[in-house]
């Protein structure tokens, strides 16, 4: 150990290894005991590998207010960490680092969040024991990760429902409800690359935690140094309880209520190719899809769990190259609509054969504008929402989502809220809305329809008709409390069928929508910056929009500033806005800026927007939309020109 130790001190003092990150490794290796940690160690000491040291050690992951992400295989897996080959395709192990996601990490969530909803329960009076609901996805060390997330909290006194198979992460927030849970966990990181892994936390709404709890669970997790712990005498011991088909059959039901129109899905020849990219979309979406009676086939080498996600660059389904197999199998079976849902299916990417026979993108914005327009105008032909009812309607978007979504709300009359960006901040208006209704409480709550929840909320709350992010994720109903791709995609196909039931293409509805409340375009760019050292570069640049932010774009006068961070805003509803990095420019010219660092990857988000709105009571022609779409796009192309010229100057100078 002293002369590990030495070598550590000799590279900090050569300038090769930082300081924490010695720290890091004198800590983990003092205060655990497992060999591979000291094994993996001392072979990236002995090959002289400080970058790779400094990523898994320059910091602890911290626990955040959305759980842990981050790489569970390094960059260079350690011989230690290979261990014996698997048929996986993943070391025997995961990544051994601090700044990791692996069991060291896993148990000391675990045993903070554990600790915190056990205090939970004592203050609020409950008796019984703590409960916690995990679901886990497709990726590399998902299902042994939520194995030993179990194992610990029932060693710790709480009872576990664990699905016995890969789940999505919208029903693992229905599970949570449906079980009665404290918290919920699932085991993903989304749509990230097959190196990450994370671990994400919901409180007993099956909302993702927020604010007071959040802070609570934060303090516990990250006191905890070591992933070490005692299990509680067998008796106190929590039980473990395993979920499968039950909840598959009550969340199924549920999901069928946010067909609008039956018949008009009965009677389509829409045809839809399905994939879900090698994740857990299969497990829900099959099985719907063909109780509603969609016509569909799936993309059959893509239909297989495995975390590697072979057939693709990136399981991101908003990326044209993981939706390319669907769009050939779509191309030769003459299909009309591709839809793609992430490894945890929250996301939904979706490609439509557009008016002239090609098959393309649409973008998040475009997704979300479809369905909330064709689910508000449907909810008031069905007299669902009438103009009496319609204040109680609501649309809930985020601060960088396309204003669309806003102009369509406000234009039928419906309430509209902005939140920051996260599913959780919608999560938490629907519980919101919830306590709002008189006399009736959380259990019964849970226990009435669709329908009688919805009239309840008409009368006395918010009916949350749609609500969205142009990050690709979506949700039509409160029975789930985060973004959910099982039931986007149930609500797009209904839109699809729609448009092709008055012999449109989706194109030509959105530019229907386009003409009467406006030409709307937005564009999403990021800056990523890896490691340790682009974790200093991210920094530099969040500060510097702060401290200076800019006084003129792409030669357009700045008008407005917001920084989340420093000012203090309130919504729509007069709820304070949590504090956040973000900032948002508005030019003279109209368009607007929103900058942001990725709370789950290592870059930063720029958000970019115009708009052409027609003149109050008219809409626009069809020539009219087509002259202007090419201006509106230049305008942004050349924005984000000079905002890449901008932030090289103040990384750079």
């Amino acid at each position: 150990m002293s002369d590990r130790n030495a070598l550590l001190d000799q590279a900090v003092a050569a300038g090769h290894l930082l300081a924490s990150s010695s720290a890091n490794i004198k800590q983990l290796l003092a205060r655990s005991t497992s060999p591979l940690y000291a094994a993996s160690v001392d072979e990236l000491i002995a090959a002289a590998n400080w970058t790779e040291l400094n990523d898994r050690f320059f910091r602890t992951l911290a626990f955040g207010t959305g759980g842990l992400r981050g790489r569970t295989i390094g960059r260079n897996v350690t011989k230690a960490e290979t261990g014996t080959p698997t048929a996986l395709g993943r070391p025997e192990f995961p990544c051994v680092g601090t700044n990791a996601m692996n069991f060291y990490n896993v148990s000391r969530a675990t045993q903070g969040l554990v600790a915190y909803i056990a205090e939970f329960l004592a203050k609020e009076g409950r008796t019984g024991r703590p409960s916690i609901a995990i679901a886990h996805d497709t990726r590399h060390f998902s299902r042994d990760f939520a194995e030993f997330t179990a194992k610990v909290a029932t060693d710790l006194g709480a009872d576990v429902y664990l699905f016995s198979a890969p789940r999505s992460t919208p029903e693992l927030s229905f599970a949570v409800r449906y079980t009665g849970a404290l918290a919920g966990i699932v085991l993903t990181a989304s749509h990230n690359p097959p190196h990450d892994n994370g671990y994400k936390v919901y409180f007993l709404d099956g909302a993702q935690v927020v604010e007071p709890h959040a802070s609570g669970i934060i303090t516990k997790v990250n006191a905890l140094e070591s992933d070490e712990y005692t299990p509680l005498p067998e008796a106190d011991r929590g039980t473990l309880h395993v979920l499968g088909a039950e909840v598959d059959a009550a969340y199924i039901e549920r999901l069928q209520t946010l067909l609008l129109d039956p018949n008009l899905v009965k009677n389509s020849d829409l045809k839809i190719v399905f994939s879900p990219i090698h994740g857990t979309g299969g497990e829900i979406i099959v099985p719907i899809f063909k109780k509603l009676g969609f016509n569909f086939t799936t993309v059959a080498v893509q239909d297989q769990h495995d975390g590697r996600f072979p057939t693709v660059k990136s399981p991101n389904p908003e990326n044209a190259e993981a939706l390319s197999l669907a769009i050939a199998q779509a191309t030769e079976t003459d299909a009309d609509l591709v839809i793609a849902t992430d490894p945890d299916c929250d996301r939904m990417g979706v490609a439509y054969r557009a008016q002239d026979g090609s098959i393309k993108l649409l973008t998040g914005n475009q997704i979300g504008s479809l369905m909330a327009w064709y689910r508000t105008k449907a909810l008031f032909d069905s007299g669902i929402l009438t103009r009496t009812t319609a204040s109680h309607g609501v649309i809930i978007k985020t601060f960088v989502t396309t204003d669309l979504q806003k102009s369509i709300a406000q234009k039928y009359g419906l309430h509209v809220v902005e939140t920051l960006t996260g599913f959780k901040y919608i999560g938490e208006k629907l519980g919101k809305y919830e306590k709002a209704i008189p006399g009736i409480d959380t259990a019964k709550y849970r226990t009435l329809s669709e329908e009688e929840t919805r009239a309840l909320r008409l009368q006395h709350s918010k009916f949350y008709v749609f609500g969205g992010e142009e990050s690709y994720g979506y949700s039509g109903a409160d029975f789930v409390r985060d973004k959910d791709g099982n039931g986007a995609t149930v609500m797009f196909a209904e839109v699809a069928a729609y448009a092709k039931s008055r012999g449109q293409t989706l194109d030509q509805l959105l530019d229907r929508i386009y003409s009467d409340f406006g030409y709307y375009l937005e564009k999403s760019n990021s800056l990523v910056f890896e490691g340790a050292s682009g974790a200093a570069q991210i920094a530099k640049l969040v500060a510097s929009y702060a401290e200076n932010p800019p006084e003129e774009l792409d030669g357009s006068p700045v008008v407005a500033l917001k920084n989340f961070a420093s000012e203090t805003f309130t919504d729509s509803e007069g709820d304070t806005v949590p504090k956040e990095k973000m900032l948002i420019v508005e030019l003279a010219d109209g368009r607007r800026i929103a900058v942001r660092p990725s709370g789950t990857e290592p870059k930063i988000k720029y958000y970019l927007f115009a708009k052409e709105e027609p003149e109050e009571g008219k809409a626009f022609t069809l020539e009219e939309l087509t002259a202007l779409k090419p201006k509106v796009a230049d305008s942004l192309a050349s924005l984000w020109t000079a905002i890449e010229a901008d932030s090289q100057k103040r990384l750079w100078g």
